[in-house]
């Protein structure tokens, strides 16, 4: 059995999922959400006759502070944390994490995110491509597919993938919108990792942004488009010679303009750039360009 748990992110419903699975063996966790959202996890929990200390098994997407920042408190319990071993030694030790994040935040971090401890590495787990786990009556896979983040895994049981953000954000009935932070935006790769989720053949999608997606093709179409005209929209003002500081608040007016023109309500552009700010795009493009350009 698959339960949404809504983390009510900075008092938003429906930015931010963790997923509880229930199992013979006890129950398991798909994201934990950042720590400053760990009150409504433990109450969620225990609405659901669970503590903190019983999840034992925590499958983590990607290390972001917004899908695992509060990994090490479970870990802490005595879980085993599952994660990509690019990502595993940062869970090991945040310290670089936590400080490359607070460069961007600043003193928005506690507010944001909360603090992030260490994971002893006998706790993490590093997960191979296609590598399967059995916990209890349940078999969870994990598919390698980067472009959003190199260390990203999407987790499938039966014919449900758990995608983080490599399908994309999408708030209520609004669009599919590609979450592009940096530092390791890949398009390539991450139009590879969407044709991973089509060949896996899912009935549903799980976002961490948010809820389940049974439109499958409709759903991984329209991201594809979305992550081109976002790119493109970035690539130009960064042919321009525009600097970050400047294509920021041109491109935030131009995707809360799409967000309206496609339905969603004010109230509903806010949840959207609680879950993926707009900003963080811009810089995770123009990284992204630049690479290019060296390369080619």
């Amino acid at each position: 059995m698959i339960e949404l748990i809504d983390l009510k992110f900075q008092g938003y419903e429906g930015a931010i999922a963790s997923y509880l699975i229930k199992t013979s063996d006890g129950p398991v966790l798909i994201e934990t959400g950042p720590y400053s959202t760990i009150g409504a996890m433990k109450e969620a929990l225990e609405n659901k006759g669970y503590t903190l200390q019983d999840v034992k098994h925590v499958f983590l997407t990607h290390i972001h502070l917004d899908h695992a920042g509060s990994a090490w408190a479970f870990a802490e319990n005595g879980a085993k944390i599952y994660v990509h071993p690019f990502g595993a030694k940062n869970m090991e030790d945040p310290s670089k994490l936590m400080s490359s994040a607070t460069r961007i935040y600043g003193d928005q971090m506690d507010r944001l995110w909360g603090t992030m401890k260490n994971i002893p590495g006998d706790l993490l787990h590093e997960v191979q491509d296609e590598e399967e786990f059995q916990i209890g009556d349940i078999t969870i896979k994990g598919w390698y597919t980067p472009g959003h983040a190199k260390h990203h895994i999407a987790w499938q049981i039966g014919d449900n993938i758990f995608t983080g953000d490599v399908a994309g954000c999408k708030i209520g009935d609004g669009p599919v919108v590609p979450p592009c932070p940096p530092p390791d935006i890949n398009l390539e790769d991450w139009k590879n990792s969407i044709q991973v989720l089509r060949k896996a053949n899912p009935s549903k999608l799980y976002l961490t942004h948010f809820d389940a997606i049974t439109n499958i093709d409709y759903h991984l179409n329209s991201l594809e488009e979305m992550l081109d005209d976002w790119a493109n929209w970035i690539k130009k003002g960064w042919e321009s010679g525009k600097t970050v500081e400047e294509l920021t608040p041109e491109f935030s007016k131009y995707t809360t303009q799409q967000l309206l023109d496609l339905g969603v309500d004010e109230e509903g552009v806010k949840v959207y750039e609680a879950a993926n700010p707009s900003w963080m795009s811009v810089a995770g493009l123009v990284r992204y360009w630049t690479k290019k350009a060296e390369q080619s």
